[in-house]
């Protein structure tokens, strides 16, 4: 399937996320930019939301629906550092799309929140990780969690693109993203369910455009 058959498939199935369908696009030609250009996604969220994070990164490191086989360039590289490691390491590892969930960090995470603020855990991470040209993708059910807002300030202030993943009006988010995704529902697991095929059809179109293969 092509980058836009995942994008119409989304919306055949989840039909009333059809006047979203400008703004998902315009998110995945957010993070296909950043990608083509060597940048990476940084992702945050509390809850459910750092669960998404984590989900999302799994997604994006390592082979979704295809194998993402090492070039043959690069298995040459392993082999010269050692043939017999190098072979089983070139079968095996799968091509990555750079992706940090910022909620996978305790004892950074902890030790901010004992020594500076808790608020500020997941801006102190953008700080740290970011450069320009990078993505942050900040998912709030709300548009309105504190943390994750720092983070977006933070993000913006080192020259990244933020990606607001949200529900309700969504929030605070919606202005100071580029580009904000309003899932319309207001309770939160129910805004949540929304989150994860619009994440997955995200993923499967970076996939598409970046890995040719097929399993």
């Amino acid at each position: 399937m092509t980058e836009q058959e995942y994008l119409d498939e989304l919306i055949e199935r989840y039909p009333c996320l059809a006047p979203m369908k400008e703004q998902i696009g315009h998110a995945y030609e957010i993070l296909k930019e950043a990608y083509e250009s060597g940048h990476k996604l940084l992702i945050a969220g509390n809850g459910g939301s750092a669960a998404d994070s984590e989900h999302i990164a799994g997604e994006l490191m390592k082979g979704f629906r295809k194998k993402r086989t090492m070039s043959k360039e690069m298995s040459e590289t392993f082999w010269k550092v050692d043939l017999e490691a190098g072979e089983e390491l070139s079968e095996k590892l799968q091509g990555a799309l750079p992706a940090i969930a910022l909620c996978g960090h305790p004892g950074l995470s902890t030790a901010f929140l004992n020594d500076v603020d808790g608020q500020l855990i997941f801006a102190q991470q953008v700080y740290g990780y970011g450069n320009e040209g990078d993505v942050l993708l900040a998912i709030s059910t709300s548009g309105n969690s504190a943390n994750i807002y720092y983070a977006c300030v933070t993000a913006k202030a080192k020259g990244m693109k933020v990606i607001g993943l949200t529900g309700r009006d969504g929030g605070k988010l919606k202005h100071i993203s580029d580009e904000t995704l309003i899932v319309p529902e207001s309770e939160t697991f129910k805004i949540q369910e929304l989150h994860l095929p619009i994440y997955h059809a995200l993923c499967l179109m970076l996939e598409t455009h970046f890995f040719q293969e097929e399993n």
